[in-house]
């Protein structure tokens, strides 16, 4: 395998994941375009168990027995060198050259990767007519082109060059070129010099513009050469080789909460024993499998006698054949909500509870500074041209392997944060205030016309006003936070806790993470502190009142009309799509503080 670059371990989950297409620049200086390969070819890369993550919600919700970190960085091997040191090798993470197509920028010819000059084992191609020629470079390394073909399924394949150009009748040479005549793709000519055919690339995003020309989408995946190609119905369609849509990640996260957080049910759930307990019908043989497995001598943890274990395990086996791990939400905020006055304090998961800032009693119901967290982070497919959810025929996610594994993709990350919940006294009566239902009853109308007119796969998405004002109010706190902890609002997370109306679920938890497990620095939790916390909260309180966008942005004018939003615009409420659950949708300031119409309308009151 040859080395083409370098990505981060935690960058393959949410950017780089199977199917993805990264672009390098090789040690030589080329540069080489690949597709990140799929879940078969991470096992040839001989992955290491001891980078195998446990998190037993998330493998019970996922059907799975473990995830697995990237074939990252390097690892310690079991063989050891002459001075008696166990030796390093690097994992890398495979992919394959994507697209294949490139051009000359010297010459402008326009082949396929294998018509091109290259080394053995070498990602860098070059062209052997300009290559050395006089005020050339030694190597005039060839470009992947920048278009290629995509299916809201997932799939994907090279632009039909050949077809586009549309060669005359008994053309054989077929020596295509790609001509930049002119400022943008308009400028930008296919021509054979066989037979004289051109055609201009104006209308390659074009409505239909691959129909025109005879061609569907082949149901190709190249991120997986084993099982590479599926029948297919979706229209095919252009794409930038580096846009944004080409991949859409779906990502599953929990945080760890005790009980099912802590060290003998992680050890437990380990494939290794786990596998002996998940098969069991009857309880009275749980002793029997410990002994099978190994289980008792193996444990390094606490001392626990036979018994004991027994115990826990039998707790482990019923928590899953209920089903209690299906909202892992409800478990989550159930802990944050109500932890005891001295706080609860785990390996992995650490809070303390505060009193409530001034002047907000009556509307923040709890305040919880998160000393401690770890997040697992698992990628369990990807979508092309659309988010999940969005697609306008009915689809599957694209898949990571050929075939469904015991495991998948993951990262953990430790951090710090902070949640707050709202009093859901006052959430309920605000809940029931006309003006209220009016306002969330026309931005569902708006959703649905929308939704219509895209002609939407799927059921519809009804919002709840407590959705629009929890994930609202959670932007602000984060936005004027970032201003203060010394952490930038691209580093921090919102995670929403809200059930429908009437429930008792109603508050965000603000955090921010990193690899490894010394996690970060605290100064986010540190302004969760009641004394420090309430000037914060005023501010971003305050904040929601204007924009400098306003009077369009009040009236819902600077936002897109599909978007969910109504009273919310980059100039306000926007955060970087890192920072959000549900790309800066469903925001609206006036359910905040209210409008000048409209008071009422606010969560909070006038004055404060």
């Amino acid at each position: 395998m040859t080395s083409i670059g370098k990505i981060r371990r935690s960058q393959v989950i949410g950017t780089y994941g199977p199917g993805a297409i990264i672009d390098f620049r090789s040690p030589a200086g080329a540069p080489v375009s690949a597709i990140s390969g799929g879940l078969e070819l991470w096992e040839e890369a001989k992955l290491d168990h001891r980078q195998r993550i446990y998190e037993v919600r998330l493998q019970s919700r996922l059907k799975v027995d473990f995830f697995h970190q990237p074939p990252i960085g390097k690892y310690k091997t079991a063989f050891r060198d002459p001075n008696g040191f166990l030796v390093e090798e690097d994992r890398e993470l495979p992919a394959i050259r994507f697209p294949e197509w490139c051009f000359c920028p010297s010459c402008d010819r326009l082949k396929h990767a294998r018509d091109w000059v290259g080394a053995a084992g070498d990602p860098d191609k070059w062209c052997q007519v300009c290559s050395g020629q006089k005020g050339k470079p030694k190597r005039q390394f060839v470009v992947p082109v920048r278009l290629i073909v995509a299916c809201e399924a997932g799939h994907l394949d090279e632009f039909p060059w050949d077809r586009w150009v549309g060669h005359k009748e008994g053309c054989r040479r077929r020596d295509l070129k790609l001509v930049g005549e002119a400022a943008g793709l308009a400028g930008l000519v296919v021509k054979c010099d066989g037979c004289g055919a051109n055609q201009s690339l104006a209308k390659a995003y074009g409505p239909h513009a691959l129909e025109r020309i005879g061609h569907s989408c082949s149901g190709r995946r190249p991120w997986l050469p084993l099982a590479h190609r599926q029948s297919c119905s979706h229209p095919a369609t252009v794409i930038q080789r580096g846009a944004s849509n080409a991949w859409f990640p779906i990502i599953e996260s929990a945080i760890d909460i005790p009980p099912f957080s802590d060290e003998f049910t992680q050890f437990v759930r380990q494939e290794q024993y786990w596998k002996s307990f998940k098969s069991l019908t009857d309880p009275a043989n749980i002793r029997g499998a410990m002994e099978d497995s190994g289980l008792e001598s193996e444990w390094t943890g606490p001392p626990m006698t036979a018994r004991e274990m027994e115990k826990q395990i039998k707790a482990i086996l019923d928590r899953d054949q209920d089903g209690s791990f299906i909202d892992l939400r409800s478990e989550e905020h159930a802990r944050l909500v109500a932890p005891p006055t001295s706080g609860v304090s785990d390996r992995n998961f650490k809070i303390l509870p505060e009193s409530l800032p001034a002047g907000f009693s009556g509307l923040i119901g709890s305040l919880v500074r998160v000393e401690r967290l770890r997040e697992v982070r698992v990628l369990t497919g990807f979508t092309r041209l659309s988010p999940d959810g969005q697609e306008k025929l009915p689809r599957d996610p694209a898949g990571l392997s050929a075939s469904k594994k015991n495991w998948l993709p993951a990262v953990e990350v430790f951090g710090e944060g902070i949640f707050v919940g709202l009093d859901l006294a006052h959430l309920r009566e605000w809940e029931q205030r006309q003006p209220v239902k009016d306002r969330i009853a026309a931005l569902n109308a708006q959703l649905g016309q929308a939704m219509q007119e895209r002609q939407t796969a799927g059921a519809s998405v009804t919002i709840s006003a407590r959705h629009v004002l929890v994930h609202t109010l959670s932007h602000a706190v984060i936005e004027r936070l970032s201003l203060d902890c010394g952490y930038s609002s691209s580093s921090v997370r919102e995670r929403l806790y809200v059930g429908p109306d009437g429930s008792d679920m109603a508050g965000f938890l603000i955090y921010t993470s990193a690899p490894g497990a010394d996690g970060t620095l605290g100064g986010l939790s540190r302004e969760g502190r009641a004394e420090r916390f309430g000037a914060t909260l005023q501010k971003a309180v305050d904040d929601t009142r204007w924009c400098s966008a306003d009077p369009l942005c009040s009236e819902g004018l600077a936002s897109l009309f599909d978007s969910g939003n109504q009273a919310a615009c980059h100039s306000c409420c926007f955060l970087p799509e890192t920072a959000c659950e549900h790309f800066n949708q469903y925001l609206d300031r006036a359910l905040v503080t209210g409008n000048t119409e409209l008071p009422s309308l606010g969560y909070f009151p006038t004055g404060g």
